[in-house]
């Protein structure tokens, strides 16, 4: 910015020794920094991937004052712009002696700009016309062209011919090639040049050629289709101090820590990375790194926005409708036009002028209000590094439920670079242990424990996610990853394998009865389900190990066996062992869950009955109880299948009479044939009957054994 302005001012200076006035050379001065961009003084990049942006600097004064005042030049990336119309903000002081509002206003090409530009212009190049196309549109305007002497014209006609051109100067062959040609009328009558012949040529009218310009020129601006340039016009000639926001979507920013396990007390160092993927250079830049998740989304404002409205007629006068009207009875006052309380609409004029006092008052309150920026608390002296140095990292503080690192010094990054600055360094609280997972081993396979630390974050600061770098004995042990890590809450890092120490976990389960009533023909059984994980650990070197166990919690259960765990988060318990040397250790935890279940007897099967009365842990009366009613039960099926039975035989004599009366009607009943059909069907006569009386009683047995059976159901009660 320093060798902009002093080049600004080394041009000024040399408009000064050509004879230019004092005053003309302060407006050159004031003109050439009113077309410098604000400079980018404070920057806020956010986790979720937006950057809040603010350059503050002071208004140049206008040679013009009043409404054409300076305007500060905003160029975005195309995807950027509907983040910056939604959240630009402008913050300028009053004039000395204004009433304190300001007109501020921002104007930008909209997304239909160039092309309905190019159109409205005398000239079109809004679709990349050629030459011949160019001519062609403009039929009937006046040209002089060099071809190669002058000749002066209207635009006749332009079009395309087929030209024989001779392949060599020896085979007398020729191809036929499509040439444009231009037809002019001239005072000498019309005049057709091949356009390949014309050197130059030049619209007479002014107009042509001034749109001929804007057009190249609005083309040449647009050249860069990725970006679009925000222009922020302020009313007024003093100079005054100025601020201008918004948030754009940036790279998110990474963060990568480094922990040193070697000596007394662990040390944690965290590294920020940074990347300015923009076309502007962050020069002295306040640089804050934000962690959080902020609601943030994007909504198209760039784009001109059109609805559907309805076509009605016109409201045009005709002739008017014939009516008639009945005579009145009674006559009265007309009261809808003397009625004092009909409420009256307020004139139009004074419903604007009200309106528009009460935007002016709040826009006079929006202007004057000041920003105001809380002070930030001393920077803490400087920590000794991994490398045993000293190192300026950022200072932190919370920003509601987000936290904010602010580095303490300024930062300076040219576009599309990236950068890695330190960001937190300090002792942390950490305890080396192995972590084996119970889920990991439920297959059955042996495993290896984790290498684990117990981290603890004592920094004072709100850690964001990310990789973990950690070196133990003075070199790299391994690599750790970590979530969002809040001040003074505990964590487990795993970097690596202790392949010294395995183990394996046996899964296993089972039904224990816990209590059996019977009620009312229902019978309620508790039991409780009880889950059983062996894990069997050996540890073949020869210093002990302190172990963490993690154990998936089982749902719908509760733990037995230990009777406490360590720590519990919400899918696992953790139990803390110390496993010996040269030894192994197994321990079992054991989960049980409570169930219930009910059973209608009267729709138990005679099988499932019997198992539950002879199972060994219900009680011995409802063993009893199950058992008699098992022998009842069994009684009624008998009854049952007994009647069943008979009716079975019933139904095949009545259906043999049935055959055989089919035949007597064939053979007749006066033949010796139909005479031994009859006997028979007499004899069957007897046995049905007999089976009838048969069947009545086997009735009468089942349906005593059933109520039998029901009604000491019922009358069960454990």
């Amino acid at each position: 910015m320093m060798m902009k302005k002093t080049l600004l001012s080394l041009i000024v200076i040399g408009f000064a020794g050509m004879g230019l006035s004092a005053q003309t050379v302060d407006s050159l001065m004031a003109a050439a920094e009113s077309a410098a961009p604000l400079p980018l003084r404070r920057l806020a990049l956010y986790s979720s991937g937006v950057g809040y942006f603010e350059h503050r600097g002071t208004l140049p004064a206008s040679a013009a004052g009043g409404p054409d005042g300076p305007a500060i030049a905003l160029p975005f990336h195309i995807s950027a712009v509907n983040d910056a119309l939604k959240s630009l903000a402008v913050s300028v002081a009053p004039e000395s002696g204004s009433p304190g509002t300001l007109a501020v206003s921002v104007s930008y090409p909209s997304e239909e700009t160039l092309f309905r530009t190019l159109r409205s212009l005398k000239i079109d190049l809004s679709g990349g016309p050629g030459i011949a196309d160019i001519l062609q549109g403009l039929k009937g305007e006046e040209l002089e062209v060099t071809a190669p002497n002058p000749i002066r014209g209207r635009i006749l006609a332009v079009e395309h011919r087929l030209v024989e051109h001779r392949t060599g100067p020896f085979d007398g062959r020729s191809i036929p090639q499509n040439e444009i040609f231009l037809s002019l009328y001239t005072t000498d009558g019309i005049r057709v040049i091949n356009l390949n012949d014309i050197g130059s040529f030049a619209f007479t009218e002014a107009k042509i050629n001034a749109d001929l310009g804007r057009a190249l020129d609005l083309i040449m601006t647009a050249r860069d289709v990725e970006t679009r340039e925000l222009r922020v016009n302020i009313p007024g000639a003093s100079r005054r101090p100025v601020t201008v926001s918004y948030v754009i979507p940036v790279p998110v920013w990474k963060v990568s820590y480094r922990l040193d396990l070697s000596g007394g007390k662990p040390f944690l160092q965290g590294w920020a990375i940074v990347d300015n993927d923009g076309d502007t250079d962050w020069d002295n830049v306040e640089l804050s790194l934000v962690t959080g998740r902020p609601v943030s989304f994007i909504q198209d404002l760039y784009s001109p926005y059109r609805v559907s409205r309805p076509t009605l007629p016109l409201a045009i006068a005709g002739a008017a409708e014939a009516r008639t009207y009945d005579s009145a009875l009674s006559y009265g006052k007309m009261a809808y036009a003397e009625d004092a309380s009909v409420e009256r609409e307020e004139p139009a004029q004074k419903r604007y002028d009200n309106r528009n006092s009460a935007f002016t008052q709040a826009e006079s309150a929006m202007a004057s209000a000041d920003i105001a920026y809380a002070p930030r608390a001393p920077a803490p002296a400087p920590r000794s590094s991994l490398a045993g140095g000293t190192m300026e990292t950022a200072q932190g503080a919370g920003l509601g439920d987000q936290f904010e690192f602010t580095l303490k010094q300024p930062v300076t990054l040219k576009r599309r670079q990236s950068a890695m600055v330190p960001l937190i360094e300090g002792t942390v609280t950490a305890e080396k242990t192995l972590v084996f997972s119970g889920a990991q081993a439920a297959a059955g396979r042996t495993i290896h424990p984790a290498i684990s630390a117990v981290l603890t974050n004592t920094t004072g600061m709100k850690l964001p996610a990310g990789p973990i770098t950690v070196y133990d004995g003075g070199a790299y042990s391994g690599d750790a990853l970590i979530e969002f890590f809040p001040e003074n809450e505990k964590r487990i890092i795993s970097y690596g394998d202790d392949l010294s120490v395995s183990g394996t976990r046996q899964i296993s389960g089972s039904m224990n009865f816990s209590a059996v009533t019977v009620r009312g023909g229902i019978m309620t059984v508790n039991s409780n389900q009880r889950f059983d994980s062996v894990y069997t650990l050996r540890n073949a070197s020869g210093e002990a190990k302190h172990l963490v166990v993690e154990h998936p919690i089982t749902a719908g259960a509760t733990l037995a066996e230990p009777a406490a765990w360590s720590e519990r988060t919400g899918a696992l318990y953790r139990f803390i062992r110390e496993l010996p040397a040269k030894q192994e250790f197994s321990f079992t935890v054991r989960e049980e869950s409570p169930r219930s279940s009910q059973v209608i007897l009267s729709r138990l099967p005679l099988e499932s009955m019997v198992v539950y009365a002879s199972n060994e842990e219900f009680p011995a009366n409802v063993k009893t109880a199950l058992a008699k009613a098992a022998d009842l039960k069994r009684r009624a099926e008998t009854a049952k299948t007994a009647l069943v039975e008979l009716d079975a035989q019933r139904e095949r004599l009545i259906a043999e009479q049935e055959r055989i009366r089919r035949n007597l009607e064939a053979a007749g009943n006066k033949t010796p044939q139909g005479q031994d059909y009859l006997r028979r069907m007499a004899d069957q006569d007897g046995e049905i009957d007999t089976l009838n009386g048969q069947i009545e009683a086997a009735n009468k047995n089942a349906r005593a054994a059933q109520s039998e059976y029901d009604a000491y159901l019922m009358g069960m009660s454990f």
